[in-house]
């Protein structure tokens, strides 16, 4: 009895839980928000942003946020309503990132842009942008099921990028290294929202999930999507390559999440324990 009172002890010495109205995440993350009971479907409110809300069982349910991966650490509040009506106010704190540094060398015409390649760039990149708030009918489904492609991930999410030895935009996303011509697998149904050849992303998928949710599959060796598609699950959606500006054959998987920069790997079903 002695002996099971001292391992007791140690346990609760060594585990402080969280409160069940608190919530912790890492810049990227996307976490599961829990409201116990409602009569009615509530709203979830956090960043000044609607998310997405599911039903459970016996009047609870169950919502999902996002965190940009340079959303400032701090706490922010969670706010679940009914109309106007407060039903209650949760706690996120947001921690900072461990991301680490990615330095790779291009022939100098992917790191340095002439007038005419540089207007194309942008126009490239407000079209993508363009499809992270087109609206995509679907249900609430908030868990991608396995990773796009079988591979070793070479650049992690975040990861402040070099190239040639300056300074760019962190990593938006995962980069999955395989052998040319490896299968692209869907992780999750969605509407094919673009389908285009770009100048640094080489060949490029966009696909809306509904909800606020879209992926991104880039410097693909080829594709025969069509926009417009709605394709399943597992569905084969194009091949690995290395077109656009890459040192290799590998899958660059981003997913924007209302619009926030979210870590591909931290909606797993394997992360989230939720379907």
């Amino acid at each position: 009895m002695k002996r099971f009172t001292y391992l007791f002890t140690l346990f609760m010495l060594c585990y402080t839980p969280l409160h069940a109205s608190e919530y912790s995440a890492t810049q990227g993350d996307v976490i599961a928000i829990e409201l116990n009971h409602s009569n009615q479907k509530p709203s979830l409110y956090c960043f000044g942003k609607s998310w997405p809300v599911k039903a459970l069982a016996n009047g609870a349910w169950r919502g999902w946020v996002g965190v940009d991966m340079k959303k400032k650490p701090k706490h922010y509040n969670i706010h679940w309503k009914q109309g106007k009506k407060s039903l209650s106010t949760d706690t996120l704190l947001v921690n900072k990132g461990n991301f680490r540094i990615s330095r790779i060398t291009v022939k100098k015409s992917m790191a340095v842009f002439n007038k005419k390649t540089l207007h194309r760039i942008r126009q490239e990149v407000k079209t993508l942008k363009a499809t992270y708030i087109e609206p995509v009918k679907a249900k609430v489904n908030i868990v991608m099921h396995f990773l796009p492609v079988k591979g070793i991930e070479s650049t992690p999410f975040g990861a402040q990028r070099y190239v040639n030895g300056e300074p760019r935009a962190p990593h938006s996303g995962i980069d999955i290294a395989a052998p040319a011509g490896s299968s692209i697998r869907l992780p999750l149904a969605g509407t094919v929202l673009m389908v285009t050849d770009m100048y640094l992303n080489g060949k490029t998928v966009a696909i809306g999930h509904g909800n606020g949710l879209v992926s991104l599959y880039s410097h693909m060796q080829s594709t025969t999507l069509k926009k417009g598609e709605w394709i399943k699950t597992g569905s084969e959606i194009g091949k690995v390559g290395e077109t656009g500006r890459a040192t290799g054959p590998h899958l660059h998987w981003g997913v924007r999440f209302n619009n926030a920069r979210v870590n591909p790997s931290s909606m797993l079903q394997s992360k989230q324990h939720h379907s």
